[in-house]
């Protein structure tokens, strides 16, 4: 009878713990599995990595052609890449490398020639070119990268230097008033081509305009530049004819013509003619012959 009181009063405590050992274990596989499972939040301030939305674009630009020890700022932009998240946020770095080729690289030189491109603004590199007739070729690669993300693209632009034509000219103030500094506009054969600006003057101050105009090489013909004072300053300025306006002409000459053709022809000619001699010889020969 005390056994079996004993065992009644056992069974509910063996249950009872067997009950808080099952719950604690399962309270631990519980924690552990979602300590597992989760993912701390990133820290405050750090930048999240995402596909690109965009591939990595640039461009070069400036005048295609420059004139003798001419110096000329140049414009360099890029966007996209990997620097860029998909919401267009820009996350990591695009750089700028700038290198330059010609026949002849004597005085010839760009700077800077390397720079970072920061939400896409644009950077500029000056380019001094020398006294050389040539073409120079900027090559600027770009690289867009953000960790060990990097894509980088290529770019080539070319700029032909020339002889510029010169173009010098006087003009003179009026003698009643001192004539504030203003521009003279410039054009070529009707077509807007530059300008030029004029310092203060005195009265009757005789001022030199030497204007230099770099152009690919004009078509053979003639040619004509024409300069206009700003209709304000007309009649207190005026160039060396008395006029508001001025004009000058030129002519190109044409290139050497190219006789090649005639002489080829001339020669298959010649060569038929002889060949037709000795065919009409040949057949008189074999005549007498026969008679």
């Amino acid at each position: 009878m005390r056994g079996n009181a004993r065992d009644r009063r056992a069974g509910p405590v063996l249950v009872a713990l067997l009950l808080t050992t099952l719950l604690a274990a399962g309270a631990i596989g519980f924690v552990g599995c979602a300590a597992a499972g989760s993912t701390a939040p990133p820290r405050a301030g750090s930048p999240i990595a995402t596909a690109a939305s965009a591939p990595l674009t640039g461009s070069v630009t400036g005048p295609t052609v420059l004139g003798y020890n001419a110096t000329h700022f140049y414009t360099i932009n890029a966007t996209g890449g990997p620097a860029y998240s998909s919401s267009g946020v820009m996350i990591g770095n695009i750089t700028y490398y700038i290198s330059l080729s010609a026949t002849n690289l004597t005085k010839v030189s760009m700077s800077p020639t390397k720079g970072a491109l920061i939400n896409s603004t644009a950077q500029f590199s000056s380019l001094t070119v020398s006294n050389v007739s040539e073409t120079v070729t900027i090559h600027v690669m770009i690289s867009s990268v953000y960790l060990d993300q990097n894509q980088s693209i290529n770019l080539t632009y070319d700029v032909l230097v020339v002889k510029p034509y010169t173009l010098t000219v006087t003009i003179t103030a009026g003698p009643n008033s001192t004539i504030l500094s203003f521009m003279i506009d410039i054009y070529l054969d009707g077509s807007y081509a530059g300008d030029y600006k004029v310092p203060t003057l005195t009265p009757s101050e005789v001022y030199t305009i030497n204007w230099l105009y770099a152009s690919a090489p004009l078509s053979a013909g003639t040619h004509t530049f024409t300069l206009e004072i700003p209709t304000a300053d007309k009649g207190l300025v005026t160039f060396a004819n008395g006029q508001g306006s001025y004009s000058y002409s030129f002519y190109i000459t044409g290139p050497a013509p190219d006789y090649t053709l005639w002489i080829v022809l001339g020669v298959v000619a010649f060569v038929a003619v002889a060949f037709i001699s000795l065919i009409l010889v040949g057949g008189r020969r074999r005549n007498r012959g026969r008679s």
